[in-house]
């Protein structure tokens, strides 16, 4: 059970205008459809899933969007793959525990690569990125704390 295949098939991203005023930017994933897709790995036959999938980053006030599309292929044993198809064939449901890693593997690849398309036409990334604040207040203020903590010791010897 693990996934071993993940594939764009739709690359979109487009900006109109430039925005004015505070950018809402809300992101969705999905899956849009499942099928069963036996793998020819060597001389053996091996059970496998394909999952079709769309990621969409939307800049509000509407002014811009990216669009990715793809597929994962999940290989599983054959009963587990029956499993996961008949119940997307008659809820539109997956397993909680197959879903998890579908959507994880899904947001790690499109985020980065929302993120490069987004900088590509100057957008703002439309997932957050790490900031880094350094205070150099408390910082020097542990520092010489350390140092007279060090000069009581040697006083106290000292005596």
């Amino acid at each position: 059970m693990a996934i071993v295949g993940f594939e764009f098939t739709k690359i979109n991203v487009q900006r109109q205008e430039v925005a004015k005023g505070k950018i809402n930017i809300s992101n969705n994933v999905g899956i849009t459809d499942i099928k069963k897709s036996d793998l020819q790995l060597g001389k053996s036959k091996q059970n496998g899933i394909r999952f079709f999938f769309e990621y969409k980053s939307s800049y509000e006030p509407s002014f811009a969007k990216i669009e990715l599309g793809g597929v994962i292929i999940y290989l599983t044993d054959e009963k587990n793959a029956k499993e996961i198809t008949d119940a997307w064939e008659k809820e539109k449901k997956i397993k909680k525990d197959v879903a998890e890693k579908i959507i994880n593997a899904i947001l790690t690849k499109c985020n980065i690569q929302s993120i490069i398309l987004s900088n590509t036409v100057n957008l703002p990334p439309p997932v957050p990125m790490p900031h880094v604040n350094i205070a150099t207040g408390p910082q020097e203020a542990a520092k010489e704390g350390k140092k007279d903590d060090k000069k009581e010791r040697q006083e106290s010897l000292k005596k």
